[in-house]
């Protein structure tokens, strides 16, 4: 394999689904031999200025018509390849090999995001729920799909009272709102929790975070650690007795099978990507209906007043030790079947080699 380029959006700070995903995988590459270049890409992706677009056309090669065995293959973030189609289209014409990775489908400009894709040389989706919602919404084949890696973990030793941990950035999409407004349904039981994240993403919403737990009084039950790195973070998760990740968009929820990875049980929002990432570290569990936690049907709303499912859902698991004891031995015995970064890696490296496999071809859909 010749060499790649991953362009990234210099904008996303935080530790972002999409940033470790990014990180791992090309720590996989290099592993493997594979050189491979990192350029952050300047500018508000998928919003861009006119100069910053004309860089990533520059990146592209855009400007340079050319075709040969000593180009790179390019792989664009999807974050910044859905904000610059004409400079993607370019590419195309100048027979310059780009790659387009979707950790998330574009929230609006549904246009704007077809005709980046279609541009591509081949589109990689992480997640199954991405390349189906791209399918259906555009009507494209040939998707691929690169599921994310896990890294071994230690079994968590959890808590007495059980102890909640919620990791996620404080951002609106996360709805940490909700998940507040949940616990303070169930304050009359015992437990703890984390909300384990940056509080820079969105200062304002993390604001509001902070103030729905106080007006609950839950501040010396519900911390929020702010985000955690090492050590700090290895000590919340093996506190943790049950993960929770009710996010009202989610590709995949790289937190579930990174919970899972701990022997930790999920609470997850039905509808969402972190399903596929709920069943697909548990087949065989999914066919028998005996997940390692839950899909809960928690309503798509922002209204704090519509928490009753989850609080249900996180009332049952307290009080009934058969639930908990079901799905923390469910999460255990998925533990070691668990797939590696190294895989991701490699299945990336396949797709790379499918040249012939754009968009618009049958050829690797579903691979």
């Amino acid at each position: 394999m010749r060499s790649l380029r991953l362009l990234t959006p210099a904008n996303i700070l935080h530790n972002s689904g999409g940033n470790v995903y990014n990180a791992r995988l090309v720590k996989g590459l290099r592993a493997m031999g594979v050189e491979v270049e990192v350029l952050p890409v300047e500018g508000s992706w998928p919003e861009s200025t006119a100069k910053e677009r004309r860089r990533l056309g520059s990146l592209l090669g855009a400007w340079e018509p050319g075709h040969g065995p000593g180009l790179p293959v390019t792989i664009v973030d999807g974050r910044i390849a859905m904000g610059a189609p004409d400079e993607l289209e370019f590419a195309a014409k100048a027979r310059r090999e780009t790659w387009v990775l979707v950790h998330m489908p574009a929230p609006a400009n549904y246009e704007l995001e077809a005709r980046s894709l279609r541009a591509a040389s081949g589109v990689i989706c992480t997640s199954n729920w991405a390349a189906d919602v791209l399918k259906s919404r555009h009507g494209l084949s040939g998707l691929h799909v690169a599921l994310p890696g896990t890294d071994p973990a230690p079994a968590a030793e959890g808590s007495a009272p059980p102890h909640l941990i919620i990791v996620a950035a404080l951002l609106p999409n996360k709805d940490q709102l909700l998940a507040i407004e949940a616990l303070a349904r169930i304050r009359d039981l015992e437990w703890t929790a984390s909300l384990v994240g940056s509080n820079q993403a969105d200062p304002d919403y993390a604001g509001l975070v902070r103030a729905a737990v106080a007006s609950h009084g839950l501040e010396k039950r519900v911390r929020l650690a702010g985000e955690l790195k090492g050590r700090a973070l290895e000590d919340e998760w093996n506190r943790a007795s049950l993960s929770v990740l009710v996010s009202r968009a989610e590709a995949f929820g790289m937190v579930v099978t990174e919970s899972l990875a701990h022997g930790i049980p999920v609470v997850v929002r039905a509808g969402t990507g972190a399903v596929e990432a709920l069943s697909f570290a548990a087949p065989d569990e999914a066919k028998s209906g005996r997940l390692p936690g839950t899909a809960a049907p928690v309503p798509a709303t922002d209204d704090p007043q519509n928490p009753a499912v989850l609080a249900e859902v996180l009332s049952r698991w307290l009080l009934h030790s058969g639930t908990r004891d079901s799905w923390r031995a469910a999460a255990l015995d998925t533990r070691d079947r668990l797939p590696g970064w190294e895989q991701t890696a490699a299945h990336m490296l396949d797709i790379l080699r499918d040249l012939n496999a754009g968009p618009g071809s049958p050829a690797g859909e579903g691979s």
